[in-house]
């Protein structure tokens, strides 16, 4: 398993923009594409400033996912109609993240803290 955490920053002004099409179209169409959604999360007292965890079985199903996803009619649509008056996402940073090879999945923090 694989995850790919993405860091998103709205343009001034575009915060309540993003967080409804992430809210009302983005989450759905990932799902239709075989991207499987962890969690989202905002910085704190910071609505323009979007995280969200995405897992995937591996490389290959990744890439897949996201080609399939960006060919996806639904979203160049829900894109376009959205970002109409401009575009509302200022910076995207994403990272493919691994387990380290010390954590055993499934444990909680406090036995590494210890």
């Amino acid at each position: 398993m694989i995850y790919e955490l993405r860091d998103y920053v709205a343009v001034d002004g575009a915060a309540d923009k993003l967080n409804r099409r992430f809210a009302e179209h983005t989450v759905e169409l990932f799902r239709d594409n075989g991207i499987a959604v962890e969690a989202f999360w905002h910085e704190e007292g910071d609505p323009a400033r979007i995280s969200y965890l995405l897992s995937f079985p591996d490389a290959e199903a990744q890439e897949r996912a996201w080609v399939s996803f960006k060919a996806d009619p639904r979203w160049l649509r829900v894109r376009s109609e959205t970002e109409a008056d401009g575009p509302i996402v200022a910076d995207i940073r994403s990272r493919t993240l691994v387990l380290a090879p010390w954590w055993t999945a499934g444990e909680g923090p406090s036995r590494h803290l210890r």
